[in-house]
């Protein structure tokens, strides 16, 4: 099913419902955004009212970020011997999730659609927020009956670039206030440690005796602060693998998190500020939600260790992830 949202700079914004089995989703063309995800009618994710909410608010609330999820140091970077600066919009001085429009802020196009399955596409033009290359995206959401819901993304260019491309939902397994009590595991022996501004320092630490230990699963609260990328693997995998649970504290619900990404940005929404209305009637706040973000590594232009983000002509950027739902009993 297809409806209007609403208008953005006089293009139509559509929403797009899917069924399959107790599994249902809207999907908006604003950013290929996970507007509302439901599982036997009860709410997975945070979602908002309106359309202007969602320009208002700009938390990335369920979008596809990119060109370059994530954060670049000084926004500039060097390919093939040539020098980049892309815009900075963190505290002017970071580049943030594809920058001032990236991709969760781009109106995307419908190309097909059944009752369980939908793909959206994207021309990103040479040269939008100071990237090179022409940059063709596609993004498959599909529902099957199993309480799967599956993100295949595919991208390709005309000219080296990076890309870099982020579901950035806010996962809320009980509808609950906030998601401390949520029990997580991550898959990683390490993390990234970063800096006052959110940038890697270049160190790949162990989580060993850190509050970065999630290889079992435990309350997602604590005295730390998360907005870091876990270790995953080196390089993007073939085939997607086990990066994460997450178990709601109250309803039962549990989710498996598979992916062919090498990394793990898991943020625990203490940022979000002061309370908003989000949809049913509940106030969204600090940790209201937690992000489980695959991608590449932050920061890899800056990181020839890192697990990076080139693209070149001829080839073509794949990921595939899969959220496995499993009701209470």
């Amino acid at each position: 099913m297809i409806r209007p949202f609403g208008t953005l700079h006089g293009i139509a914004v559509d929403e797009v419902t899917l069924r399959a089995g107790s599994l249902q989703a809207s999907i908006l063309t604003y950013g290929a955004t996970l507007r509302d995800l439901r599982l036997a009618g009860r709410p997975l994710v945070l979602g908002l009212n309106t359309l202007d909410d969602y320009v208002a608010h700009g938390a990335y609330f369920g979008a596809l970020c990119g060109r370059y999820a994530n954060r670049i140091a000084g926004g500039h970077f060097e390919l093939d011997g040539t020098a980049h600066q892309v815009t900075c919009n963190e505290r002017s001085r970071t580049h943030l999730h594809g920058g001032a429009t990236g991709f969760d802020k781009r109106i995307w196009t419908v190309e097909e659609l059944t009752a369980d399955s939908l793909l959206l596409s994207l021309v990103s033009p040479d040269g939008e927020e100071g990237y090179p290359g022409t940059v063709t995206i596609k993004a498959r959401f599909s529902l099957l009956p199993s309480a799967v819901l599956s993100l295949s993304i595919t991208a390709v260019t005309d000219a080296p670039t990076l890309v870099n491309i982020a579901h950035h939902s806010y996962f809320n397994l009980d509808g609950s206030a906030d998601v401390l009590a949520h029990r997580l595991q991550v898959l990683a022996d390490h993390y990234l440690p970063v800096d006052s501004q959110s940038i890697p320092t270049g160190e790949i630490a162990l989580v060993a005796g850190t509050d970065f230990d999630f290889r079992a699963l435990r309350p997602v609260g604590g005295s730390c602060r998360y907005d870091h990328n876990f270790c995953l693997a080196a390089s993007p995998c073939t085939e997607p693998q086990l990066a994460a649970v997450l178990e709601g504290a109250t309803s039962g619900v549990s989710m498996e998190l598979w992916t062919t990404e090498p990394g793990l940005q898991v943020y625990d929404a203490s940022g979000l500020g002061l309370p908003f209305d989000g949809l049913d009637g509940r106030r969204f706040g600090p940790h209201a939600g937690l992000c489980l973000e695959p991608q590449r590594w932050p920061d890899s232009p800056h990181r020839p260790a890192f697990a990076g983000a080139r693209l070149a002509p001829g080839e073509t950027y794949h990921q595939f992830t899969e959220f496995r739902f499993h009701p209470g009993v």
